[in-house]
């Protein structure tokens, strides 16, 4: 049942290293986690690779579930990585939704769109989960600036006209 619990983390730590891009002939530290007779301590043994290789470790508890080991700095790296694509993703969207909404300069309202998201952010209480409906803060922009953005109804309806005359 051991075995098999332990051949089942290894199964999946191999797949997670291959989605990871890991390399699959480069040796990975593997350590096995168990209990002691004293409650506060455990014993780390190591399975596979050597204390040496590169991050991640991974740790195979009595249970066969599987962590990860990793340094202050590859965290923070991590982390830094995950906030980077989190910003380019925001301003995406808002690129997306200011062109979608027909911006005479898209500058100004590039502008004004991000003094209302810091002042959102200043007024929510919640920074941590802070959910910004991006659409919304062009729309109510819109409305309470029309001068930053072409009116296409009004504008179409002006070529019609000539094409009457």
């Amino acid at each position: 049942m051991i075995e098999k619990k332990i051949q089942n983390a290894l199964d999946k730590i191999n797949l997670l290293s291959k989605k990871m891009g890991l390399d699959e002939k480069e040796e990975k530290t593997i350590l096995n986690l168990e209990d002691t007779n004293d409650s506060s301590k455990k014993l780390l043994t190591l399975k596979s690779g050597n204390w040496n290789d590169k991050e991640p470790w991974f740790v195979i508890d009595q249970d066969g579930k599987i962590h990860t080991m990793l340094s202050l700095d590859t965290l923070l790296y991590v982390i830094n990585a995950l906030r980077s694509a989190q910003e380019e993703n925001f301003n995406l969207k808002l690129e997306k939704s200011i062109w979608q909404n027909v911006p005479i300069d898209f500058q100004d309202v590039w502008v004004v769109a991000m003094d209302e998201v810091k002042k959102q952010l200043k007024n929510s209480k919640d920074k941590k989960s802070f959910n910004i409906d991006i659409d919304k803060v062009v729309k109510d922009i819109k409305k309470k600036y029309p001068n930053l953005f072409l009116n296409l109804d009004r504008y179409l309806s002006g070529i019609n006209q000539e094409e009457m005359v």
